[in-house]
Order: structure tokens, then C-alpha cells, then sequence
């Protein structure tokens, strides 16, 4: 399934899940592919000054820190709680605008042929008192990359994570499995088999990446 055009939203199953470097090596690689390509951050928490997650994304991306990150275009809110976007959000007095995160992509869209929009946390993690990190996806049209991991623990929080997508009507474009942090073969193998057979059932047209190493992307069709 090759990409096309346009935002692709990336959530992990749980924080932790890894997807910051695999946001990262996406970016990477669609750039190796001659794509122009940026990440965005909506909403960072546990940073005071610059969004951490989107210095990560520059190293690996070899870009370094880019103009729209210096206007603040690809991080639309910075909160020093690390906690979720709501709760960090209001312990500052601020509430989250959807439609400001809007404006910031719309506005990356016109620089970008994709723009990668990493998420905070899970799926199911409230931005605000009215909506959830899925409401935002759903209601935006935004292809979906999860990203699972081998950790115990992993398949329940797939297939759950895959439920949500049914049940909100979201886009699951493709499942990156992600080895780290469980080195077990064993329960690494037996969680992708499992998690690729219930995908396969709810979204056959999503793509499902095993993710070994920082060139797992190289031979994917992103």
C-alpha cells in the first residue's frame, strides 16, 4: 500500500510503545524516498521550552531543528506536567482547541506532501474535557498508524486498540509491531501472529510492519 498525500496520524497502544522513533524513522524514511515530509507534536507534555519528542524526530530525520518547528507550527501546545494533555493542560489554566492543531497542520500541509502527526499517549487519552485523542482522529479523517509492542501485555492492548478503531469508525492504515522492550522470541512471535490475524479480520487492507531495527522501513511501502 503505498502512501499518499496528506496527514497520517501515529498512536501507540500505550506510552512507552516507542512510537516517537518509529514517528521518527517514517519521516526518514519517506525523506531517503524523496518525499517531502514533516512531523508535528500537537501536544507535548514534561517540557518547558521545546518539545522533546520533535528534537528526536529531528536527529533521526538528520534535518535538524526546522523553521516551522522555530514558529511553533509543529508543537501547537508545550506543558510542563508530564501527564495527559488534559489534566497538563489545565493545571496551566489553558484548554486545548482542536481547531488551533487544525490550523497548525493545514498550515504544514501547504510546505509538505505528509505531514506525521505523533500523538500523546494511547488512543483513548482525553485532550480535553470533551474529547479523546480517537474522538480527534475520527472526526478528522486521519489515516491511522498504530504502534504495538512485544511487551507482556501487548496483544491485549492491540486488539483493544483495533476494537476502538472499529467501533469509532478510524482509519487503521498500518500496525507497526514494535520488538522493544521484550526480547523473549518466544512471546514476540506469538504476539505478532495475533495481532496480525485480528487486524487481518477487522482491517485487511491495513498493512502490518515487524519492526526489528532502524531499517525495518527501508523495504516497507509507507
Amino acid at each position: 500500500m503505498e502512501h499518499r498525500n496528506g496527514a497520517y496520524f501515529v498512536s501507540g497502544v500505550d506510552t512507552d510503545s516507542g512510537k516517537t522513533y518509529v514517528t521518527a524513522r517514517m519521516a526518514a524514511y519517506l525523506r531517503h524516498r524523496g518525499v517531502s515530509v514533516i512531523t508535528q507534536k500537537p501536544v507535548q507534555t514534561g517540557c518547558t521550552t521545546v518539545a522533546d519528542d520533535l528534537v528526536e524526530h529531528r536527529k533521526v530525520m538528520g534535518s535538524g531543528i526546522l523553521p516551522e518547528d522555530k514558529e511553533g507550527r509543529t508543537c501547537s501546545y508545550l506543558f510542563k506536567k508530564p501527564a495527559s494533555p488534559s489534566l497538563a493542560a489545565r493545571l496551566e489554566g489553558v484548554v486545548i482547541d482542536p481547531e488551533k492543531i487544525d490550523r497548525d497542520t493545514r498550515y504544514l500541509l501547504d510546505r509538505y506532501d505528509v505531514v506525521l502527526v505523533e500523538g500523546a499517549g494511547g488512543l483513548m487519552v482525553p485532550l480535553n474535557d470533551e474529547m479523546l485523542t480517537i474522538d480527534y482522529i475520527a472526526s478528522r479523517r486521519l489515516p491511522l498508524v498504530l504502534v504495538t509492542t512485544s511487551k507482556l501485555g501487548g496483544i491485549n492492548h492491540a486488539l483493544l486498540s483495533i476494537e476502538a478503531c472499529v467501533s469509532r469508525g478510524v482509519d487503521l492504515h498500518t500496525i507497526v509491531f514494535n520488538h522493544l522492550p521484550n526480547e523473549d522470541k518466544v512471546m514476540a512471535d506469538d504476539a505478532l501472529a495475533q495481532i496480525k490475524k485480528y487486524a487481518a479480520m477487522q482491517f485487511p487492507h491495513a498493512q502490518v510492519i515487524d519492526f526489528r531495527s532502524s531499517d525495518s522501513f527501508w523495504d516497507a511501502e509507507i
